[in-house]
């Protein structure tokens, strides 16, 4: 029968480590690469495996692409240590492994929880994600942020969402999305991608008319206003830093 491995990179986790591997403690092998935690994120992972590697950050992608190669199931779930495999989604990942599925990979819809509640719109509801695929036809793109697995062959859906507690608060929002925007940016200037006339402005206020309009974030009160705002700042300082870091080239040369 096809085997089933689950992997999560992780980095001073310990308040998500327990929660998280205890909605997967039913793979056939659960494989944590963690990048140098001081706290007791090792220490409580023991608990659900043994498969555990540390390695020097490389970044998200190489990382994953690091736990993959350990990886000995025949599929691969790919989770991070703020979600959560509901009861439900487990059983559809089960029917897949067990039964030899029809698909390469599957994505699956991610419920998004901030300020209290589950957000049902601005795109962050469905918001599919592909997470579970045969181990000899994925890869994970190597990119510092945003790194998303790319399969060889067709793509199925899965009906159960994956629970994601993103984010503590609009504090912990603001300082990823920072840490984020920094790396896409180095990812764009890998990329050859140069600054454009008026992106600081018009980037920004059409990304806050698409989430607060076109997907309907108006009708989440206060938070969908202020997700909205958040988010297009994340693209303002993207394109910000794009721009600091084209000037330190250019002064460089």
């Amino acid at each position: 029968m096809a085997q089933l491995s689950v992997i999560v990179i992780a980095l001073n986790q310990e308040d998500n480590i327990v929660p998280c591997l205890e909605t997967v403690r039913w793979a056939d092998e659960i494989v944590l690469v963690d990048s140098g935690s001081k706290d007791n994120t090792l220490e409580l992972a023991r608990g659900f495996t043994d498969r555990i590697f540390t390695i020097d950050w490389p970044g998200f992608g190489a990382a994953k692409n690091y736990a993959l190669e350990q990886a000995r199931g025949d599929w691969v779930f790919s989770l991070d240590t703020d979600e959560r495999v509901s009861v439900a989604l487990r059983d559809e990942i089960l029917e897949v492994v067990q039964k030899g599925g029809r698909f390469a990979g599957y994505r699956l819809p991610r419920k998004n929880y901030f300020g209290g509640r589950w957000i049902k719109r601005l795109g962050w509801y469905p918001d599919y994600t592909l997470r579970l695929f045969l181990k000899d036809r994925g890869r994970f793109r190597p990119r510092a942020v945003h790194e998303e697995v790319m399969v060889d062959g067709p793509v199925g859906f899965f009906q159960a969402p994956l629970d994601h507690y993103s984010y503590a608060g609009v504090s912990d929002y603001l300082a990823r999305q920072d840490r984020y925007a920094r790396l896409a940016a180095e990812e764009m200037l890998k990329e050859g991608r140069r600054p454009r006339t008026g992106e600081l402005f018009y980037r920004p206020v059409s990304h806050f008319l698409k989430l607060y309009v076109m997907r309907l974030g108006f009708l989440e009160g206060r938070l969908g206003y202020t997700l909205a705002f958040l988010s297009s700042l994340y693209n303002f300082l993207k394109y910000h830093y794009l721009r600091e870091l084209v000037n330190e080239a250019d002064h460089d040369h």
